[in-house]
């Protein structure tokens, strides 16, 4: 919602699920203090739940979602209905995430300036193979502590290696049609979105010290030798700045560890972590994707793209290979004890800590090996751009999802949607009364009823005395004037 032109946000982070209802109903309160009460009933409500609900078992899910479904339409009058409430795919939130940044951007705007970059299109889905001419979209890499996704348009028709490779890419690809009408094809994208877990910046660096710890403890034991067991031998890692002493893994199997900060061998032994095969078409973890054009692309990379970049290095923005590469050696030779140093002095942007500085070498080789090495990305690709915001925004999955969710949303079918949800609140809200309203309601109409039989049978009466008396007037009239030497005029 904007108020005086500014979003108005409100966040929430809940502990526990337990219920669903009472951690969002400040989210929905919020929204009801700034949205006119008067459109409250025209204001769609989506509650979308992404990867903290995708780990829980399907009957824990379906509980919580129920628990929306009943409890929000006693409490709140938006156009709401039980198929606004659902747990999203991952894909589902890739989708939306290349939605709400490509609006921002403004890519689905129609053509205005021929200076504008644009790309050609097969049109999805359509049989002659139609092309169009509009502007390209940019890609979206985020890299979180977990996982790492990509999104991009792929606007040609794509061919598969193999069917399995066809039928994989089948979960990865999504079409869809982004236009005032369902029937126009100008705004019908097909994009391609895969997501990566374990190939996170924090889970990464998680799986190359498990690695660490378990080749260690091998070599130890075939020389027969006890490297790593204290700070006096310590194992040698080039993935963190020169002389950091660090200690890793269980109690049980602690390993030592002192940093060389090599930023080229730490990316050679990355390499293997991000389990490339030589199939066609193929990135991280095997997993297909498309061809991108290079040539006539653009991309964001959000999050550690940007973390890595700016953090430290402080040149986050137009991404250059060259320049990071070189940067990120630098940082990575310094000694630990200079690094500290410039860190107290506030050399480093005002939200980088310690834990930032200390595996910063180790994230910027992993950042820069996902990007050439596992998306084969050109090292000399010019047209990424890390970011926080876009245009000053801090642009969010939730914006795509409520743009895709309304986007065939006439307002001539709001009332009776709104009829609908009116008929569903009503219903649900009797269903919760309690028993003595239930029975007094009852009681009610069976003394309505009474009442009503004592009527009908009171007017029952008053007809039969009616009819009586009329009967009796006719009798008398016709013994009066029966007599047939009297003439009679009628």
């Amino acid at each position: 919602y904007k108020d005086n032109n500014k979003d108005t946000v409100l966040k929430i982070y809940a502990s526990t699920p337990d219920k669903a209802s009472d951690y969002i109903s400040p989210l929905l309160s919020f929204a009801a203090q700034h949205i006119p009460k008067n459109k409250h009933q025209e204001t769609p409500l989506y509650i979308l739940c992404t990867a903290g609900m995708r780990v829980l078992p399907e009957s824990q899910q379906e509980a919580l979602l129920e628990d929306l479904r009943t409890d929000i339409p006693v409490n709140f009058n938006f156009l709401f209905s039980d198929s606004h409430v659902e747990v999203i795919s991952g894909k589902q939130e890739g989708v939306y995430a290349w939605i709400g940044i490509n609006f921002v951007l403004g890519r689905f705007n129609h053509v205005e300036d021929e200076h504008e970059a644009v790309v050609e299109v097969q049109v999805p889905g359509s049989d002659q193979q139609e092309t169009l001419v509009r502007k390209r979209t940019a890609g979206v890499l985020d890299m979180g502590g977990v996982s790492t996704q990509i999104a991009y348009e792929v606007p040609k028709t794509v061919s598969f290696a193999s069917p399995q490779q066809e039928e994989i890419a089948k979960n990865l690809l999504a079409e869809f049609n982004l236009g005032c009408d369902a029937h126009r094809t100008e705004h019908v994208y097909r994009v391609y979105v895969s997501t990566f877990l374990g190939f996170g910046g924090n889970a990464a660096r998680q799986r190359y010290e498990e690695n660490l710890i378990s080749t260690t403890q091998i070599q130890n034991k075939l020389l027969v030798q006890h490297q790593g067991e204290s700070a006096d031998s310590p194992i040698l890692d080039p993935c963190l700045p020169a002389d950091l002493q660090d200690e890793v893994g269980p109690q049980d199997q602690r390993v030592h560890l002192r940093g060389t900060g090599d930023f080229d061998r730490c990316r050679l032994l990355l390499q293997p972590f991000l389990n490339r095969t030589n199939d066609t078409n193929t990135s991280l973890n095997g997993v297909y994707q498309p061809p991108i054009d290079f040539t006539n692309s653009q991309f964001y990379g959000f999050s550690e793209f940007y973390y890595c970049t700016e953090d430290v290095l402080r040149m986050g923005g137009d991404y250059n290979s060259t320049k990071y590469s070189n940067a990120a050696k630098s940082y990575c030779a310094t000694q630990w004890k200079t690094l500290k140093e410039r860190f107290d002095r506030g050399l480093y942007a005002s939200h980088a800590d310690q834990h930032r500085l200390k595996y910063q070498c180790f994230k910027s080789a992993w950042m820069y090996e996902v990007l050439h090495s596992g998306f084969a990305f050109p090292a000399a690709y010019e047209n990424l751009r890390t970011a926080l915001l876009v245009y000053d925004k801090e642009v969010q999955w939730t914006l795509g999802a409520i743009l895709y969710r309304t986007r065939f949303l006439p307002l001539r079918d709001i009332q009776q949607e709104s009829l609908k949800g009116s008929h569903s609140r009503w219903h649900r809200s009797f269903s919760f009364m309690n028993n003595h309203y239930l029975f007094l309601a009852c009681f009610l109409v069976v003394v309505l009823s009474i009442l009503l039989y004592l009527l009908r049978l009171r007017r029952i009466h008053n007809r039969s005395a009616l009819l009586r008396s009329a009967s009796s007037s006719v009798k008398w009239l016709e013994e009066g004037l029966g007599s047939p030497d009297l003439p009679v005029t009628l």
